[in-house]
């Protein structure tokens, strides 16, 4: 099984322009709201008209702007999970699951009703139902057409977050056994790394990095790839060689495992990647404290480089046992990073084609 798309459309103030494929596995979708995820979907399934391109589905071609093709939604094959659900208020779980059944409707009913743990809902309306069972009630109408290719656009944000993860989880098992191609909008870098071996990342309408999900967070290769995928941490840099970097903002140089190229333009590190070191460690630098900031589950401890207070602060996280008990609340007076912890990252290329 597999999707392409290749489409533009414009809008005022807003271009959308991404290119992509496939590769029959859960493709997640990562970006910040207003980048065009949803429209991407929405493209895909039929509800938007793009202003040019292509979109095939397994050899079937859904939308042609040359050859002026344009297959109505209910013809795609293609479903669609809005994140409000969408589902008819006026109809029981049993008329919406069955809605857009063609065939046995009583026995497409059995099936859904059984695979999605409904039972005994059948007669219950949207309203008389919890978050996770609107949720089930959505997938199995949308499973219930019968389609080849499933769009999820961010079907956990109208839960409380208390019930995300597991739901998650439930959701991913349940249609693993339906066995249908995949793509996830979300904003959530937790969910995608979950739920998606594939990710594609987009800003301002456009692909920014596309492959598998540990790879882009491992090398993001882009600045906006790195900061969508969490990094905290961002400098400027002056290339000095191929392993070697001055990171003006923070006031340090860095040796690299990456090479260092002439179009790398930021270093990032995650907030996770700090250590206490000796003097002589390599990539050691002297510390000071700036500030630090508790969560309910870890640390952020926010330090510069010493005597550089002109500089950008850091960002370091580490466990409460670890600031609490291990460093007795006192910042040690180095950190170091690992080469291979050091991105070296390229300006995000706006609008580029693929």
């Amino acid at each position: 099984m597999s999707l392409y798309v290749d489409i533009e459309k414009k809008y005022k103030g807003f271009s959308l322009k991404v290119k992509f494929e496939t590769r029959g596995e859960i493709l997640g979708i990562l970006g910040a709201s207003g980048c065009g995820k949803s429209m991407t979907l929405k493209c895909i399934a039929g509800i938007v008209t793009p202003d040019k391109g292509k979109i095939i589905l397994n050899g079937r071609v859904l939308f042609d702007s040359g050859k002026r093709v344009n297959i109505k939604p209910q013809k795609r094959k293609v479903g669609y999970l809005f994140q409000d659900y969408a589902l008819f208020p006026n109809k029981t779980v049993a008329g919406n699951i069955t809605c857009a059944v063609k065939g046995n409707r009583e026995e497409a009913l059995k099936k859904w009703v059984s695979l999605f743990q409904l039972e005994g809902l059948e007669k219950k309306y949207p309203s008389q139902l919890s978050g996770g069972q609107k949720q089930r009630t959505a997938l199995a109408r949308m499973l219930a057409s019968e389609p080849e290719l499933l769009l999820l656009d961010e079907p956990f944000s109208a839960l409380d977050s208390h019930l995300k993860e597991m739901l998650q989880m439930e959701m991913l098992d349940l249609l693993k056994k339906v066995n249908r191609d995949m793509i996830l909008v979300s904003h959530s870098r937790d969910e995608v790394y979950r739920l998606c071996p594939d990710l594609m990342i987009m800003d301002q309408g456009s692909r920014v990095s596309m492959g598998e999900t540990r790879q882009i967070f491992k090398d993001p290769v882009f600045l906006e790839a790195a900061r969508l995928t969490g990094c905290k941490n961002f400098s400027r840099v002056r290339r000095l060689d191929k392993q070697h970097l001055d990171a003006v903002d923070w006031g340090v140089t860095l040796f690299t495992a990456q090479e260092v190229s002439g179009d790398t333009a930021y270093a990032g590190i995650r907030a996770h990647y700090f250590r206490p070191a000796e003097k002589t460690d390599e990539n050691a630098f002297s510390v000071e404290l700036t500030e630090v900031v508790e969560s309910p589950f870890e640390m952020y401890v926010i330090f510069r480089v010493k005597g550089r207070r002109e500089n950008q602060p850091m960002w370091w996280k580490l466990s409460k046992e670890e600031w609490y008990q291990k460093l007795e609340e006192k910042m040690p007076e180095y950190l170091k990073v690992e080469p291979g912890d050091v991105m070296v990252l390229k300006e995000t290329e706006k609008k580029a084609s693929f």
